[in-house]
C-alpha cells in the first residue's frame, strides 16, 4: 500500500446497531480501514445522503454480500492511499480530489471505494458539489442512456422531477436532445423542473396519465424512468407509446401492482424493466463510470447542467439530514459535510 501522509488509525464514522427511525444514527471512532488490490483510500469531504440509506437504516435495504454495512453510497474527497494494482483498473494517483460511488462507509471521514468507481471532480466544483453527483448521474445515466443514446426527441416522463435523480434525470435528457415531462407534488417543485426544461405536472393536483395525453396529443412518452412502483404501474402503462419502456428504479409506492391492465404491454410492444445500482459487480460500475467520464463529465465542467443541492449538514448531524429527506420537501440533494474544506 502507498499513502500520500501518515493516517490516523482511527476515524469518525456514522453507525447505527439496529434498524429504525433517524435518531438511530450515531457516531462512533473506528478503525480507518485500509486498502485492498484495486482500492483506494478517500478521505472524505462531502457525502451524498439518498434514499436507499434512508431505506437501509429502516432495515428494508441490505447492503449486498461483500459490501459494507455502513451508510453512505457517494462521497467526494482526497486520495490518501493506494491498495496494490489490479488488472484492467486505473488507480488515480495519490493525492487527487476525486467523487467516487461507494459501496458503503462514505459517512465517515476515510471510505474505502474500488478504484473504476472514482471519476475526477470536474472543473470548478468544490468538494459538495462533487459529492452530489455518482448516485444519481450513476443511476440516471446507465438507466436512460446505457448502452445506448437516447435517439433525438425521445420523450421521456420522470417522477420525482424535483429529486436528486429527477433534477439529473431532466437536465440529461435535456442536453442529449429529448423532450422531458417530471411529475412533482407542489407549484414550487414543479416550478423547478420547468425552469430545467421539463413539462411539468403536480401529481397532486392532476392525473399524470391524463395530462400525458394531453400535452403528447395522445402520442404518449418512449420512456418512463419511475422510482414508485405498483402505485403508478397501470398509469405509467397508459402513457407509454407503442413500443414504449417503462424503467423502475425504487419502490416508493410499493412492490405489487394491483389490477394492472397487463394486456396493454402486449398490444403496445412495451418493455418493461429495473435496476438497483448498489448490487451490480464492481466491473459494471467501473464501465458506467467510463461512459460518464466520456459524454457527462465534459458538460458539467462547462456548465451545460449542475447539480442542485437543497441543504448541508455536518456529519454529526447525519440524523437531521435524514429527517429532513424523510420530509419530502427537499429540492435536489442532501450533502453531509465532513470536513471544513467541503466548500
Amino acid at each position: 500500500m502507498s499513502t500520500s501522509s501518515l493516517l490516523p488509525s482511527t476515524m469518525k464514522a456514522v453507525c447505527f446497531t439496529q434498524a429504525g427511525a433517524p435518531d438511530v444514527l450515531h457516531l462512533e471512532t473506528i478503525q480507518v480501514p485500509q486498502p485492498g488490490r484495486g482500492e483506494v483510500l478517500v478521505r472524505v469531504m462531502a457525502a451524498g445522503v439518498n434514499r436507499p440509506d434512508i431505506m437501509q437504516r429502516k432495515g428494508l435495504y441490505p447492503p449486498p454480500p461483500g459490501a459494507c454495512p455502513r451508510l453512505g453510497l457517494e462521497i467526494a474527497g482526497e486520495v490518501v492511499a493506494l491498495g496494490l494494482p489490479q488488472d484492467g483498473v486505473t488507480m488515480p494517483a495519490l493525492g487527487s480530489r476525486v467523487c467516487a460511488l461507494a459501496n458503503g462507509g462514505g459517512y465517515a471521514e476515510y471510505c474505502l471505494v474500488p478504484a473504476g468507481q472514482c471519476l475526477p471532480w470536474p472543473a470548478n466544483f468544490n468538494a459538495i458539489e462533487a459529492a452530489a453527483l455518482p448516485e444519481t448521474f450513476f443511476t440516471v445515466w446507465s438507466n436512460l442512456f446505457m448502452p445506448t443514446i437516447l435517439p433525438k426527441d425521445t420523450r421521456v416522463l420522470i417522477h420525482g422531477g424535483s429529486s436528486g435523480i429527477g433534477t439529473t434525470a431532466i437536465q440529461l435528457v435535456k442536453a442529449f436532445g429529448g423532450k422531458a415531462f417530471a411529475t412533482a407534488g407542489t407549484a414550487e417543485k414543479c416550478d423547478l423542473c420547468t425552469e430545467l426544461g421539463a413539462q411539468a405536472i403536480n401529481y397532486k393536483t392532476e392525473d399524470f396519465a391524463e395530462r400525458i395525453a394531453t400535452l403528447t396529443k395522445n402520442e404518449g412518452v418512449n420512456v418512463i424512468l419511475d422510482m414508485i412502483g405498483g402505485a403508478y404501474f397501470d398509469r405509467n402503462l397508459k402513457c407509454l407509446a407503442p413500443d414504449g419502456r417503462l424503467v423502475i428504479i425504487a419502490l416508493q409506492g410499493g412492490a405489487k401492482a394491483e389490477q394492472a391492465n397487463l394486456a396493454r404491454i402486449m398490444t403496445r410492444r412495451l418493455t418493461v424493466t429495473g435496476s438497483t445500482l448498489r448490487a451490480r459487480d464492481n466491473g459494471s460500475k467501473a464501465r458506467i463510470a467510463q461512459d460518464l467520464a466520456a459524454k457527462v463529465w465534459p458538460l458539467l465542467a462547462n456548465g451545460t447542467i449542475r447539480p442542485f443541492i437543497h441543504q448541508t449538514f455536518p456529519l454529526a448531524q447525519a440524523a437531521a439530514a435524514h429527517q429532513a429527506m424523510e420530509d419530502g420537501k427537499h429540492f435536489g440533494k442532501i450533502i453531509l459535510t465532513v470536513d471544513s474544506l467541503a466548500a
